[in-house]
């Protein structure tokens, strides 16, 4: 059994989704586990599927397909990992919008061998009229390269650099 991680790429439209799930289902491949969004009126999406083996490369094939109708779907192979051993944390990071808060947080963690998980991000109002807030979640998973404190000590360090609230809880 092979697992594929799709990535989708299009102008939004009704009906994408539809389109990438039929063939996904019609090759008898299994929907494990999505990410879609609207962004600035494009559609992305990752979708990861289990499927036989011998019927990647048809699947492949019929995906491309999916081009002439505005969607570029691209297919990567995965192996499955094991991640039991390492501590898994969420980073909640909130402050007024400026250009490179993420690339700031997430050099740090790279730095420290923290692999990111799951990255949301969005923008909104600051109460009273006060300018944008911009809000991050990270959910992330501590290998053996670092300690937790290690990294609490390094994001509260850089929150106050990049004038942001920066909280980390354990989740494991």
């Amino acid at each position: 059994m092979s697992q594929l991680l799709l990535t989708a790429v299009g102008a939004d439209r009704a009906g994408l989704v539809s389109d990438l799930s039929g063939i996904i289902a019609s090759h008898g491949a299994n929907w494990l586990d999505s990410r879609m969004a609207r962004l600035a009126g494009a559609f992305a999406g990752i979708v990861l599927v289990g499927i036989e083996d011998f019927k990647v490369e048809a699947l492949k094939d019929d995906l491309g397909t999916l081009e002439a109708k505005g969607l570029r779907v691209t297919v990567t192979d995965t192996t499955a990992q094991d991640d039991e051993d390492e501590a898994v944390l969420v980073v909640h990071l909130v402050g007024h919008d400026h250009p490179g808060i993420i690339h700031r947080v997430t050099v740090t963690m790279a730095r420290l061998g923290v692999t990111i998980d799951d990255l949301s991000t969005g923008l909104r109002e600051a109460p009273m009229g006060d300018g944008i807030l911009f809000e991050a979640e990270v959910q992330c998973r501590i290998t053996n390269a670092t300690t937790l404190e290690d990294l609490r000590s390094e994001l509260e360090s850089i929150a106050t650099e990049i004038m942001v609230d920066i909280d980390l809880v354990d989740r494991s």
